[in-house]
């Protein structure tokens, strides 16, 4: 923190001649970054950012859990495989600070040395992945899906699988887009634990991610609170961290509570709350506020190109007819895969898909089976 720390400071102006622009990103015996865009950055630092084959067996957009299983699965079982990031491999969950229910961790891990365990092995099983590119739009030229990238390259495949999660969502609320960064932030990482150590910080949302998100901060932070919607945490969130946010003595929940506006001088300093009950306001001040409201599906890659409910969320398997009729897209004379959208050889996996159940170990294990269900789809072509 460069308002904090004098050392981080004399970098930053170092680096930028003075100006003091960020961020700025310093690279071993090179030249500092500033202001870098994400492609840049990515190339700097050794990651991959074009493919090298014009064509797969499977291409696999979005590197979330369900991503990075099918780029496992993929790899593993001989198939030409390639996965496509816009920005980190790890998705929503690589956000996480600790994920303490996925089996085989018994002492929790994080998101993201999940994330970059995953990455190392869908990379040392064979699978290419892009990071920092973008897929723009998804065409079908007969049985082959051609995937065309926002830096104007395209690559082609006989399978392509959806796996883009969901975007988050962001308040309508005074204050929120001025403060981003500021004081306002989707999400939680380590690092932002350690900039408000001592402080008082709140986090809005009712969910696991929520929940993980204030234990985290616990254990740095001399007060967290919990500002819900909701009339219990049990109603979205997994037992075992409602238990650990009742037993921790610095979390405070506000049920049926809601943030109507933030306001400060360039950093967040008060928030308003509103009692939902009575519709009563209070102010309180506050060093940060970490949002964590849910989001809507990132399907706009191929949007018009399959079947979505109405809130844009993929439909797979018996969920794309309408009735007993077929949509117009669906040429195979077969009924579609368990995981198949209504193209033929366009699966989806994850939060993306409509009505499943948005857990990790969920979408690790729809991502390893619509590997199944595109060997089922190659013997068909």
């Amino acid at each position: 923190d460069i308002e904090r720390d004098e050392e981080a400071r004399t970098l930053v102006d170092a680096a930028t001649a003075g100006s003091g622009e960020i961020p700025v990103v310093l690279v071993p015996e090179k030249d500092p970054l500033v202001k870098p865009e994400r492609s840049a950055l990515a190339a700097e630092i050794g990651l991959r950012t074009e493919a090298r084959s014009p064509f797969y067996d499977v291409a696999i957009v979005g590197g979330g859990p369900a991503g990075l299983a099918a780029a496992v699965y993929g790899a593993s079982e001989g198939l030409r495989t390639v996965l496509i990031e816009k920005d980190a491999p790890g998705g929503q969950a690589g956000t996480s600070s600790r994920i303490e229910n996925y089996l085989g961790f018994p002492a929790g891990i994080s998101g993201g040395d999940l994330a970059r365990r995953a990455t190392a092995q869908a990379g040392r099983l064979g699978a290419e992945l892009l990071t920092a590119v973008e897929v723009e739009s998804v065409r079908v030229d007969d049985t082959v899906k051609v995937v065309t990238l926002t830096n104007g390259s395209e690559l082609r495949c006989h399978a392509l699988l959806i796996t883009t999660g969901m975007t988050v969502r962001k308040l309508n609320v005074p204050g929120y887009e001025r403060f981003e960064g500021a004081g306002v932030y989707y999400g939680a990482a380590p690092s932002e634990a350690a900039t408000y150590a001592g402080g008082h910080v709140f986090v809005v949302g009712g969910a696991n991610s929520a929940g993980q998100a204030a234990m985290m901060f616990s254990k740095h932070v001399d007060r967290v609170t919990m500002i819900v919607r909701g009339d219990a945490l049990e109603a979205k969130m997994s037992q075992y961290l409602v238990d650990q946010i009742a037993s921790t003595p610095n979390i405070e929940v506000l049920l049926q509570s809601r943030v109507v506006d933030v306001s400060g001088s360039n950093t967040v300093e008060r928030i308003m709350l509103q009692d939902l009950r009575d519709g009563s306001n209070r102010e309180l001040p506050a060093q940060a506020i970490f949002i964590f409201v849910g989001a809507v599906p990132h399907s706009s890659c191929v949007a018009g190109v399959v079947a979505t409910s109405e809130k844009g969320f993929v439909l797979t398997g018996p969920d794309i007819f309408v009735g007993s009729e077929k949509p117009a897209t669906w040429t195979a004379e077969r009924d579609p895969f368990l995981l198949e959208t209504s193209v033929p050889g366009i699966f989806a996996a994850g939060d993306v898909r409509d009505g499943v159940v948005r857990r990790v170990a969920s979408a690790v294990g729809q991502g390893s089976i619509a590997i199944s269900m595109v060997h089922k789809y190659l013997e068909t072509v």
